[in-house]
């Protein structure tokens, strides 16, 4: 169950290219920096997420330089860790390493700066008071608006990277529908998928994992406690691991035995539903019409509508990259255009409350000809992989 044939990690060559987009896209939004912080982000420019304390790091990026920000005695783990970090700009313990930016942006002429929105509130609150202290005060505002389109379309490496990621999970999904068996609580099956997910080459084990058993399916993120499973009752599992970086996510919703009747008729409406958002996804399409065809599926069969239960309780979809959820999202309201390289879940769940839920979870990317599958769709309730 390891990786055939792990794909490449990200180049370098590919994050310059990164920074140059960044760079072409700041002009439009009438900014001339971008502060990057630890998180995603900072992993998608310079390969590293690195991680947020009361000691500030960040990227600066102008349209001729990125000056790396940190600690003087955290150069040579910063040196390190980024390879790119060519130019750097050090505060000491007793300093103020907001007003160091400041003076940076004041030094470069910049007007206006656009702040990574994963940056945490305190950090924000305390380079806006520093910013304010210049005799030129910079504006500032969030780079969301430019950064996520960027992150939105994949290339083939990334999308490569979440393929071999996608066909690990499904294979753990084969391998514990193979295993379980009544009376197995799901602590001790999570351990496994863990286990699984390590031996099968994973960054870590699973990178989040959700073991549910009849009532409790009900719930779309579960509940508390840890339930041994039944015979006769419905499983729903929900795991995900990292390549690199890059996540796989899959819901697997099966039984072992024959299982009421009225599960097996939600079960088809389920597919039918999954089916049709899939069918909607072509190149232009608004995200949010792909919600719809979902929820229009439900509508149908006397489901919903909207929220309403029993039904759909959340959106049909989100993008997924080096972020299990990012944008754009297929959910009402959401009018980005699909396009190539865009990549997302497929998941609209059916939730009859303190009964049961289903939920059929599984991925697709854009290509220029349409929609296509990370990895096969779930095709019977009582086989669910073969």
């Amino acid at each position: 169950m390891t990786i055939a044939s792990r794909p490449p990690s990200i180049g370098n060559a590919e994050r310059e290219q990164r920074l140059a987009n960044l760079r072409s896209a700041m002009p439009a939004s009438g900014v001339d920096a971008v502060l990057i912080t630890p998180g995603s982000n900072m992993r998608y420019f310079f390969a590293e997420a690195f991680y947020e304390s009361e000691r500030f790091v960040g990227v600066l990026i102008t349209a001729e330089r990125t000056i790396f920000i940190c600690p003087k005695f955290e150069e040579s783990a910063i040196r390190a860790k980024f390879p790119m970090a060519a130019e750097m700009a050090f505060w000491e313990e007793h300093e103020s390493p907001f007003a160091l930016i400041a003076t940076l942006l004041a030094g470069q002429d910049c007007q206006r700066c656009a702040l990574d929105p994963e940056c945490s509130y305190g950090h924000a609150a305390r380079l806006f008071e520093a910013l304010a202290q210049l005799d030129k005060p910079i504006l500032y505002g969030s780079a969301a608006s430019i950064i996520a389109p960027l992150r939105a379309i994949k290339s083939s490496s990334e999308i490569d990277l979440m393929i071999a990621a996608m066909q690990l999970t499904l294979s753990v999904h084969q391998t514990i529908f193979d295993w379980i068996e009544p009376g197995m609580k799901a602590s001790a099956v999570i351990a496994e998928i863990d286990r699984l997910h390590r031996a099968g080459g994973a960054d870590r084990g699973n990178s989040f994992c959700a073991v549910q058993f009849g009532e409790a399916t009900s719930h779309p993120h579960g509940v508390p406690g840890d339930p041994a499973l039944q015979q006769g009752e419905l499983i729903l599992i929900d795991t995900g691991c990292t390549i690199d970086g890059y996540n796989s996510d899959i819901t697997r919703t099966y039984a072992l035995s024959k299982i009421d009747s009225k599960i097996e008729e939600l079960w088809r409406v389920e597919k039918e539903a999954q089916q049709a958002a899939f069918d909607c996804a072509a190149i232009g399409t608004p995200c949010e019409d792909v919600d719809k065809a979902a929820r229009d599926v439900l509508i149908s069969h006397g489901l919903g509508p909207d929220y309403d239960l029993p039904g759909l309780p959340h959106r049909t979809g989100h993008g997924i990259g080096l972020d299990i959820h990012e944008g754009p999202y297929l959910v009402k309201g959401d009018a980005t255009p699909l396009a190539a390289g865009m990549c997302f879940s497929n998941e609209p769940m059916i939730v009859v409350s303190g009964a049961f839920g289903i939920r059929l979870e599984d991925h697709f990317y854009m290509t220029p000809s349409g929609p296509k599958w990370f990895t096969e769709p779930q095709h019977d309730l009582y086989q669910p992989l073969g």
